[in-house]
């Protein structure tokens, strides 16, 4: 019997090949060579790439076989996910491979920033010797804010306490005991801005934190406060950092990622009070060697049938196909959930399932709700083995509920939540019709049937005429349209809840100014991530 033929279209280390074993036949090909690619995917059932091999469409539809596609690092850009799940062909990653690597190169910025590194180099290599002009700082008792304390922002946290500075962190989504078990003071946004010396963000990117730190942020800051962005491209504006760094409004950057890659012609890269560096966050060899061996691993698990952990689209291992449609619909419930709860640390979660589905094993669907609800919140890729670690991490306890008796619909599954100010949400989901449509069908207690879409907005506000005319004059007017949109209440003049389908994201200062219109308890906006 033939052995699976694994492909490896780009160079990886000895370690890579070494952790795959014996048990395939594995072939070799230059990934950018787009015909020889496609010549090879036709036989191949794995494919192992780095960064400079696109594996889109076409080159799935090539390759008949493929069941998994594996990115020997974390960025995911050049690999289709939706073409790959539409295709049953399961994309994994190494997550976790550049964390150390990543926090190393944010401290070598900020220590370059603190003591002009580069550029007193840069003008001792052209003979020059002024010690003056290149005073620094200690870095001894500054504050330090880091902006995100996922895996990362903590390694951080723990380099940074070495030089006896004092750490302070925004992050809504960890409790007052993670913070305190990593040392760390949780402060607001505001706060952590008016009050750092460095500041380092490792936030993902989503439409709520792309350009988070802009003109009305650097305002707030020292103008002594150097910002560094190792993370992700966009979540500080270039022009308004631009504009910072000429007036004077702080002291200094570090950049290692931009919203263009690579940065040709930007202004940033004219100024001496910056230091940037191109992409370098997994450049290590130590980051690319675990990179190959944990694809390496994930592709043996795939092929073998079993749970794939950093499965990124689909859950591998052997889960029912009754059970299987329902791992993208809970994904997304955990989505919707993160944003519903997005006010207060969350403490608790329970994923009920009720209907036929609980005659099966469900596990998978704990693990599913678990990677939506920390898809958007965390910076580092969420998969099906860091979800629970997350979740632990965060002092989240979390129980499954399983329950044969659905009064309303076949399957109904609902994860319900209580958060650190000792409030609650819930969301439940449901697949209809033949065509197994996801739909909520539930938020914080009112009854909807709202298909998924990519921009959703929860309003909650008091139940009187003209509401409807009010927002949709709103967002008329800011030529956002409106695809969809469903009301719920319990008693006419109460509290009622709409939920609107949006074509596209809508500003944070147009939801302010609907809020406003209409006086609603709150304004959500959720944007679901595939």
């Amino acid at each position: 019997m033939s052995k699976p033929v694994v492909l490896i279209a780009e160079e990886l280390s000895p370690a890579t090949v070494d952790a795959l074993g014996p048990d395939f036949e594995v072939r070799s090909v230059d990934g950018t060579d787009r015909v020889a690619l496609l010549a090879e995917l036709a036989t191949a059932h794995a494919v192992l790439v780095r960064s400079a091999t696109k594996v889109d469409a076409e080159a799935i539809a090539a390759a008949p076989l493929l069941k998994v596609i594996a990115r020997a690092g974390v960025g995911l850009d050049n690999v289709d996910i939706k073409a790959a799940t539409a295709a049953g062909v399961m994309v994994v990653n190494a997550p976790t491979s550049n964390i150390i690597s990543a926090a190393e190169l944010t401290v070598g910025h900020i220590i370059s920033l603190a003591r002009h590194i580069p550029a007193a180099h840069g003008a001792l290599a052209q003979g020059q010797w002024k010690r003056s002009k290149y005073t620094g700082v200690e870095l001894y008792e500054k504050t330090i804010g880091i902006i995100g304390l996922g895996r990362i922002g903590a390694l951080i946290a723990a380099r940074m306490q070495a030089f006896g500075t004092n750490i302070i962190a925004y992050d809504p989504y960890i409790t007052s005991a993670r913070a305190q078990q990593l040392g760390v003071v949780p402060v607001s946004l505001d706060e952590l801005l008016a009050q750092s010396d460095f500041i380092t963000i490792h936030m993902p990117k989503t439409p709520e934190t792309n350009g988070m730190i802009g003109a009305e942020q650097f305002k707030l800051m020292k103008p002594t406060a150097f910002v560094v962005n190792v993370a992700r491209g966009g979540l500080i504006n270039e022009d308004d950092l631009y504009d910072a760094l000429t007036a004077g409004t702080i002291a200094g950057a570090g950049l290692d990622v931009f919203v263009s890659e690579p940065p040709t012609g930007s202004k940033l890269l004219g100024l001496n009070n910056i230091i940037t560096t191109p992409h370098l966050g997994a450049s290590t060899d130590e980051a690319q060697e675990k990179a190959g061996v944990s694809v390496a691993k994930s592709v043996r698990l795939a092929l073998s049938g079993e749970l794939v952990p950093d499965a990124v689209n689909v859950a591998g291992g052997v889960i029912d196909p009754y059970v299987r449609p329902g791992i993208p619909l809970v994904e997304k419930l955990g989505q919707v959930f993160s944003g519903l709860g997005a006010h207060s640390p969350l403490t608790s979660v329970d994923v009920e399932v009720r209907g036929e589905l609980a005659d099966y094993n469900v596990s998978v669907l704990r693990l599913a709700a678990l990677k939506g609800i920390f898809t958007n919140v965390v910076s580092e890729t969420v998969s099906y083995v860091n979800a629970p670690l997350l979740a632990e991490q965060r002092g989240v306890a979390v129980r499954m509920i399983t329950d044969k008796e659905s009064p309303e619909y076949r399957n109904v599954i609902t994860l319900r939540g209580a958060l650190a100010d000792g409030s609650q949400v819930s969301v439940s989901g449901t697949l209809t019709g033949t065509k197994q449509i996801e739909k909520i069908v539930e938020i914080n207690g009112y009854d909807v049937e709202v298909p998924f879409d990519d921009h959703l907005i929860v309003m909650l506000y008091t139940d009187r005429p003209g509401i409807v005319a009010v927002y949709g004059r709103e967002f008329g007017d800011a030529q956002i349209n409106i695809a969809g949109m469903q009301i719920a209440r319990h008693v006419a003049g109460g509290k009622a809840l709409s939920v609107l389908t949006v074509d596209s994201p809508v500003p944070a200062s147009l939801l302010a100014a609907v809020r406003d219109a209409i006086s609603a308890e709150a304004m959500i906006e959720i944007s679901i991530t595939e």
